[in-house]
């Protein structure tokens, strides 16, 4: 069944969007999908629609970027150890395999390292610089982590251990004592873009070893397809120099990819033409799936494989690492979703805050973003970690769940997180207090209409602009993500053509016209909103364009989102 949402409808200045009309003479309704995204200029438009590699910023112009690659050439010269550290996430594993495969075809005095996610946990671990003590490392680069580890990096330091930290995420007041810091957030750092993942750090520092060693900037343009894959994975900005980064990166996966890539393609069975959103739903959840349920080693052993035999090996591992991901999701969302519905207390509640002991803890994070799906509130999901409750926190939008949590912070352990997700560690027996403080603080601070899904409409369009040259442009916007989403549109006055019809019981297909010209489209979960149809109103639908393929015939189609009565009184009441 679809849930009430919200329509909002973005818009753009007319001024703005006339004189880009001027300039590009597209379709105005394109026009304006450019200027909310920023873009206002022909040369804008042209960077956007006309990605370069040479619009990549120099790598030098990131702060400590000298000292990172002077230490790097250093220790070549003196022949030390390098171990290179990286989280177990999708950005981590991919920053990893990038810089290892660099450094190891040039030098081989070097090892990777990954922290087991729970014997260790998150970031620098002291088991990690104990093994790198032990082995007689003498320079860690870490990637993706390591901002925050101003203890471990300090540890490491008095036990003759120099740190080079790669890391995008936002730096306290205190900064670790590395040798080199290279994070466009910090303070000081005059790097114009600042939104790269930890594995586009990690790029940039390969393309200035590359410009210092003489070498071409392709042995660098090699990674492309991983650094693309971090992207996709990490929900950055599809923007400025990540926008360049993940449109060559998915030429590479196209042309030429990575073995890991490749395998977990051919393993899934996807042999179309990889697109962003394939990245994000068929190759980063099995990556990830190696850390949430055993070790993330395997997932960079993959994508440093040197031949495609021996990346399908690390492959089929990740991909049962994955079907018991989905296991595991599956039972435990269902579990908790018929916690919520036996109990009409939990189900009129402000939050859901749910914990049994035996879940796994590696899926409770995605089991609160699904039960969003169903509750639309904020969500925590808490489960038995060794003696303590440890817990994943997901919110809404609008609504700041690390705040939230923070306001708790008596009740608990230990906590961190940001605007949309948080994580937690509590004893025992504050599990029932800290259900009830969480709904307490919710229910004080949450705006009613947060809690109703919105749905972000770019623009209102008529069918009869629904060509296939609109089409084309609109795909050239491609690739899509955070920033940049996929557009959304909203037709109005829209007329059942008495075709359409619930199919698989809880699907909507659609055949609606407006002005004479007839669409198809289909309505996934909407069977429900079928009686709006039946009425032979008007209605309103809210849609983004897919390109339906049959049998080699190609046809545009509506992806339906949402439906209600046309409005009686303005057209434009959304």
């Amino acid at each position: 069944m679809s849930k009430q949402k919200r329509w909002r409808v973005s818009g753009a200045e007319k001024e703005k969007v006339d004189a880009l009309y001027q300039a590009l003479k597209i379709h105005p309704v394109l026009c304006n999908l450019l200027v909310q995204r920023g873009i206002e200029t022909f040369g804008q438009a042209k960077k956007f629609f006309r990605p370069q590699l040479s619009d990549l910023h120099d790598p030098w112009l990131m702060k400590d970027m000298d000292k990172a690659v002077d230490r790097i050439l250093q220790a070549f010269a003196n022949e030390e150890k390098i171990l290179v550290f990286g989280d177990y996430d999708v950005d981590g594993t991919t920053s990893v395999a990038c810089m290892y495969q660099f450094i190891k075809k040039f030098y081989s005095h070097t090892e990777f390292y990954i922290p087991h996610r729970y014997k260790e946990g998150y970031g620098i671990s002291k088991a990690g610089v104990d093994f790198a003590f032990e082995q007689d490392y003498t320079l860690i680069i870490s990637l993706d982590c390591g901002i925050k580890s101003v203890d471990l990096i300090q540890y490491a330091k008095e036990l003759g251990i120099d740190f080079i930290v790669c890391d995008h995420h936002l730096p306290d007041e205190i900064l670790p004592e590395a040798v080199a810091i290279l994070n466009p957030k910090q303070l000081n750092c005059p790097y114009p873009y600042k939104d790269l993942c930890g594995c586009g750090v990690g790029f940039k520092l390969i393309s200035a070893l590359c410009q210092k060693m003489g070498l071409p900037q392709e042995e660098a343009f090699h990674f492309l397809d991983l650094v693309a894959t971090a992207i996709a994975a990490d929900i950055v900005p599809i923007t400025g120099e990540n926008r360049v980064l993940a449109y060559y990166g998915l030429q590479k996966a196209n042309d030429n990819p990575n073995f890991g890539i490749k395998a977990l393609s051919i393993l899934s069975g996807f042999l179309k033409t990889i697109q962003i959103q394939n990245l994000v739903f068929i190759i980063a959840p099995r990556v990830n799936a190696a850390g949430r349920m055993d070790d993330a080693r395997k997932a960079v052993q993959m994508f440093v494989a040197e031949s495609l035999d021996e990346a399908m090996q690390w492959a089929e591992a990740l991909h049962v690492d994955n079907s018991h991901r989905k296991e595991a999701d599956s039972s435990i969302t269902e579990e908790a979703l018929t916690l919520i519905e036996s109990d009409a207390l939990l189900v009129n509640r402000k939050s859901t805050v749910l914990f049994q002991p035996h879940w796994h803890k590696g899926v409770v994070g995605i089991v609160a973003s699904r039960l969003i799906d169903y509750y639309y509130r904020p969500t925590i999901i808490l489960t038995q970690s060794g003696d303590y409750v440890s817990g994943s926190a997901r919110s809404v939008a609008g609504f700041n769940v690390y705040e939230a949590v923070h306001q708790c912070k008596d009740l608990l352990l230990g906590y961190g997180g940001h605007f949309y997700a948080a994580g937690m560690t509590l004893e025992l027996d504050k599990v029932d207090a800290f259900c009830q403080k969480f709904e307490e603080v919710v229910q004080a601070s949450i705006h009613p209409e947060l809690l109703i899904p919105e749905i972000v409409i770019d623009a209102e369009i008529k069918f009869s602009d629904i060509r296939q040259p609109f089409y084309d442009i609109l795909c050239q916007m491609e690739p899509f993500g955070p920033d940049n989403v996929r557009p959304t549109f909203v037709a109005r006055y829209i007329y059942n053509t008495g075709y359409s019809k619930v199919v698989k019981e809880s699907h909507l297909r659609f055949v609606v016209k407006q002005d004479n010209i007839t669409f198809t489209g289909i309505g996934f979960g909407m069977a429900d909103k079928m009686p709006l149809l039946l009425t032979g109103n008007p209605v309103d639908i809210v849609f983004k364009i897919d390109e339906n393929d049959w049998n080699g015939e190609k046809n545009l189609q509506l992806k339906v989102l949402d439906i209600r009565e046309t409005p009686e009184d303005d057209e434009n009441d959304v």
